[in-house]
């Protein structure tokens, strides 16, 4: 499968009065197969929106270069830049920059218009766009008399109607409400396979994410953290920050002293296998719904119920592990009540290193940039 996006040891540092030069984007090297719905994920300030902008032509790199559909379009040995109306993309952004002054039509024929294609085309493509985008009969109609999923429909409409190879979404769904937020997802999925452009969905909403990815970039403090299928970083984080940004997790900070693992707090022994050559100080990690609940003391780890919160589609407990709470999630055939002894187990958790403390600090630093 030929790469449609490439980003060969591309880095931007943006230099600010009150921070200093901050590497916003720290030499990433993606690779983005044609037809593929690639994402970038991760919280503000990691670099996605920068590389975004970057391979858009919005922003100059620092280093490296940038290729689309084997063109190179940006290059700082050669000072190379395409700017954005010759790379032929397709953008969608947060805020759906339709222009309230002017129809359904004429917001999706602009990009036609501004290329002088003849009008009869025009004609042609915009109803096939609309068509495609469920806005057929509305093309008198003015964005403000919609609501806001079909404003956003206008904003795809008129991405599509160049008929881009590459479609570039910059958290285009953020503003809108959960259900219709789930809703464009499919439409987004079914407009590529309809038209087989390459997406870049940059992101920060991990379900979002991983409902609408074939691969995801997750990216922290301008660094490139894991690239892979959902389903593998869902399973297989290679980081305590990945793992903790991809659904909700449970870390539990242990001591490893004569081949046993002692939860911090507690003398009484956690029963869970030991990577070779782990020792001191380290953190287990595992899915509050992997954690098993038992009133059985075989392998298990003897507490109590702190707390019962009974949710629509589960059950949360609170259990003490040592000196930490942690939160259990269970089917509701599972019951226990407040101050009932019980017994945890630990199925195959994650191990990670005690966390940096610094890495917090230069992370909330970035949300300034």
């Amino acid at each position: 499968m030929a790469d449609q996006i490439v980003l060969r040891n591309v880095t931007k540092i943006f230099t600010t009065k009150t921070l200093g030069d901050i590497t916003a984007v720290d030499n990433f090297n993606i690779n983005v197969h044609e037809g593929e719905c690639f994402s970038f994920l991760g919280p503000s300030g990691c670099g996605k929106s920068t590389t975004l902008r970057m391979i858009a032509g919005f922003e100059d790199l620092t280093a490296g270069e940038i290729e689309l559909c084997g063109k190179l379009v940006s290059s700082s040995s050669k000072k190379l830049y395409i700017p954005p109306e010759e790379r032929g993309l397709g953008m969608v952004f947060q805020a759906f920059a339709v222009w309230p002054h002017l129809t359904v039509f004429d917001n999706v024929a602009f990009p036609l218009s501004i290329k002088r294609v003849n009008k009869t085309e025009i004609r042609q493509r915009v109803a096939e766009a609309l068509k495609h985008t469920s806005l057929t009969g509305l093309e008198d109609v003015y964005p403000g008399e919609l609501s806001g999923g079909q404003q956003q429909r206008i904003a795809l409409a008129r991405a599509i109607v160049t008929n881009p190879k590459v479609m570039l979404l910059d958290e285009p769904l953020s503003n809108l409400d959960p259900k219709l937020r789930e809703t464009m997802r499919f439409e987004i999925k079914a407009l590529q396979k309809k038209f087989g452009f390459t997406i870049i969905f940059v992101t920060h909403d991990q379900s979002e994410a991983m409902a609408i990815s074939d691969r995801m970039m997750v990216c922290d403090m301008g660094k490139i953290m894991q690239i892979d299928t959902p389903e593998n970083l869902y399973n297989h984080p290679n980081s305590r920050f990945v793992h903790n940004f991809l659904g909700e997790s449970t870390f539990i900070k242990v001591t490893v002293k004569g081949g046993k693992v002692y939860p911090k707090g507690s003398n009484q022994e956690l029963k869970i296998n030991i990577p070779k050559g782990v020792t001191g100080d380290m953190v287990v990690a595992t899915r509050p719904n992997e954690i098993e609940l038992t009133t059985s003391s075989e392998e298990g780890f003897r507490t109590h119920i702190e707390k019962r919160i009974f949710l629509t589609d589960r059950t949360e407990y609170l259990v003490p592990v040592g000196e930490q709470m942690v939160k259990i999630q269970t089917p509701h055939r599972i019951r226990f009540n407040a101050q009932d002894e019980c017994y945890v187990k630990f199925i195959e958790p994650i191990w990670y290193p005690v966390d940096d403390e610094k890495t917090e600090a230069e992370r909330n630093k970035r949300q300034l940039i």
